[in-house]
């Protein structure tokens, strides 16, 4: 009779649990095949992983016990699914059998899906795996090679690649074990993109630029409308050219989500700001996140960056409103019978769309063919709390064709991101001033109540300013606070210390083009 213990991991949502694996052998009762028993709340992949295991440990050249192998995963209240426990079991059958010493085994986390021929595969959650095992006082990580680049940004953690079973029992073989796998996080995220977007291939379209640039400066949402072919969409994909590089924390939140979702490829972290363009057939699972054990959706595969709905009004309606919550809380919570599961979805929302279902509604040159029951049936799609959720609107026209063919190269995307990189520098240090602590706000779009009352504070002829827009217009309460903090990011841009009239006009008129339509 012999007992053996390992570690493995199991990920809920984007964080890791660990689950001790014991192995307990037994003699049958003559039986002339090796009897497997797995508890603890395995799922289905967990159960076959016992075929798995018995082919891998025979084909390295180890003789399977032909005994009663028990199998407990512990915490036995909590499911465990997946295919990462391949591992952590295999080692524990050979260590009960005595083929592994118990050395390095107690203070190591073991994760990996094995082959049939013993070879070690990569799995999901790397990452947040090694984040629990530096939590948990886990000295080492033995892993798929795969996976390695992803867990050896975690520093406390000794991450020791393996390619097959083979390798595992001849690294725990040693008295002692050679240098760990490590990587340059400095490097990685100094990594330059590859420039092929760049806002200088825009000709024309100066006040839309202005208002990416507001809206990146500030982290606010922005909502493009236009005819066919004005550059919405060519516009939208250049936003993460100019948005400031992520730091290590923000790299770290994005390669966890990525990384859980199988999206990580084995490289190191994601360094550049996500950029998610899902298809107007999303469901609203696939935007939002879900499943029966959920999973992120773009939302949550968008945090530090940029969700961009092309043909806005094309989505589900139901999809869409599910929208409202990330928008306004930064976070997605699915609730399911077994669990609840939180994941991150702090991103900035861009949005394009045609007036109208022809597209050229209110177009100078082009005849617009639709009845106004059809637009009013077409822009009603959006519904008004959502809008309000958008923080700036902007009309995006036809190129002329002096600006096509000119040859005079727009600003480039360098010399917009300094300007918005200074100005978040000039947010953030507002933020840490108040307690010289970390910040949890990082832009003027996530001031809470009581920041905005300090910070978005009018002058007289402001305040009158934003009074008679709020009179004409029919703005909501949420629609005000999104001026105010729109017109702190103008002024921040500028490098003004308080709110001008003229930045607030400038907010104003970002958020009446929608009037126009939904009226």
């Amino acid at each position: 009779m012999a007992l053996f213990k390992t570690f493995g991991a199991a990920v809920f949502g984007i964080d890791a649990h660990l689950v001790q694996v014991e192995v307990h052998l037994t003699p049958h009762g003559g039986e002339s095949q090796p009897i497997v028993t797995m508890v603890g709340l395995p799922d289905a992949a967990v159960r076959e992983s016992r075929e798995r295991i018995r082919a891998a440990i025979t084909n390295c050249g180890y003789l399977f016990p032909n005994q009663r192998v028990t199998v407990n995963l512990a915490p036995a209240d909590l499911r465990k699914e997946g295919s990462g426990f391949d591992l952590p079991i295999a080692v524990g059958v050979l260590g009960a059998m005595g083929d592994i010493r118990n050395r390095h085994v107690p203070d190591t986390l073991f994760v990996g899906e094995l082959s049939l021929d013993g070879q070690v595969r990569p799995v999901k959650g790397a990452l947040s795996m090694a984040l629990k095992a530096r939590e948990s006082g886990q000295a080492r990580m033995i892993l798929p090679r795969d996976n390695a680049p992803e867990a050896a940004v975690v520093s406390g953690v000794a991450t020791y690649p393996v390619d097959s079973l083979a390798d595992v029992i001849a690294l725990l073989e040693r008295d002692t074990l050679p240098a760990p796998f490590t990587v340059d996080t400095n490097a990685l995220l100094a990594t330059p993109t590859d420039g092929s977007a760049d806002f200088r291939d825009i000709r024309g379209q100066l006040h839309v630029r202005r208002a990416i640039e507001v809206a990146c400066a500030g982290g606010h949402n922005i909502l493009m409308i236009g005819p066919p072919g004005s550059g919405k969409t060519m516009l939208a994909r250049r936003i993460p050219t100019v948005l400031p590089p992520l730091t290590f924390e923000e790299a770290l939140d994005v390669t966890r989500i990525h990384s859980v979702a199988g999206l990580t490829q084995g490289q190191g972290m994601v360094c550049e700001r996500p950029f998610r363009n899902p298809h107007v057939t999303v469901s609203d699972a696939g935007l939002i996140g879900g499943g029966a054990t959920p999973r992120p959706g773009e939302v949550s595969l968008s945090h530090h960056g940029v969700l961009f709905l092309d043909e806005l009004p094309e989505f589900d309606r139901n999809a869409l409103e599910v929208l409202r919550q990330p928008l306004e809380d930064g976070k997605v919570t699915i609730s399911r019978a077994a669990m609840s599961l939180t994941f991150p979805a702090r991103f900035m929302l861009a949005a394009a769309m045609n007036p109208c279902p022809c597209g050229f509604f209110n177009d100078p040159t082009r005849e617009c063919k639709c009845t106004p029951v059809q637009i009013q049936r077409y822009v009603a799609k959006i519904s008004g709390p959502l809008l309000d959720r958008i923080d700036i609107h902007v009309n995006v026209p036809a190129v002329r064709f002096q600006e096509l063919v000119s040859d005079v190269p727009g600003e480039d995307s360098a010399t917009i991101r300094a300007r918005v990189i200074r100005a978040r520098e000039i947010q953030l240090g507002r933020f840490k001033a108040r307690d010289n602590a970390k910040p949890t706000v990082f832009c003027n779009a996530h001031m809470p109540p009581r920041a905005l009352r300090r910070y978005c504070q009018l002058d007289a002829a402001g305040s009158r300013m934003l009074e008679t827009a709020i009179a004409r217009l029919g703005l909501s309460a949420r629609a005000y606070d999104r001026i105010l903090k729109v017109s702190r990011t103008i002024a921040d841009l500028e490098g003004a210390t308080g709110i001008a009239a003229h930045h607030v006009a400038e907010a104003i008129q970002y958020r009446s083009l929608d009037r126009s339509y939904w009226q």
